[in-house]
């Protein structure tokens, strides 16, 4: 017997494994087909100011990203609808959304890495995640609100 597991709960089961990783979780009243094209530009993550897209094939992507302090990271990774997984050599990035009756129930995680490890720095992990999970929120109640209004 085989069980389905959604995204959110594939990525609570990813974070688990890294040691330092938190997860925040929200449901947002807007539906999964407007949330998730916000989520996968990554323009929401509050350290993110810049990020190129390099290669794509399938759901494998690889892309450029730079932060707001200057930093620069090279990720690797997964992306489709409802599931993101990004990883440099000091740099995780963790997306899911999934569809609910009330709208769409999102989760997010990542961090500094610490090279060779699987775990990230736990310092201010949780308020930068809160923090881009109330810039998802916004954008996405914005981009569903008639005519932007």
């Amino acid at each position: 017997m085989t069980h389905e597991i959604d995204d959110v709960r594939r990525l609570r089961i990813m974070a688990a494994g890294v040691r330092g990783a938190k997860v925040v979780e929200r449901t947002l009243p807007a539906p999964f087909e407007e949330v998730w094209p916000v989520m996968s530009s990554l323009d929401f993550l509050p350290d993110l100011q810049h990020t190129r897209l390099l290669l794509t094939d399938g759901d494998r992507v690889e892309l450029l990203a730079r932060s707001k302090y200057g930093f620069r990271a090279h990720l690797r990774g997964f992306r489709r609808p409802g599931w993101c997984w990004l990883q440099s050599r000091f740099l995780l990035i963790g997306l899911a959304a999934t569809p609910t009756p009330t709208g769409t129930h999102i989760a997010l995680t990542g961090g500094v890495r610490i090279p060779t490890r699987a775990a990230v720095l736990p310092f201010g992990t949780e308020p930068e995640l809160t923090e881009a999970a109330h810039r998802l929120a916004s954008r996405a109640a914005a981009k569903s609100s008639p005519a932007g209004v």
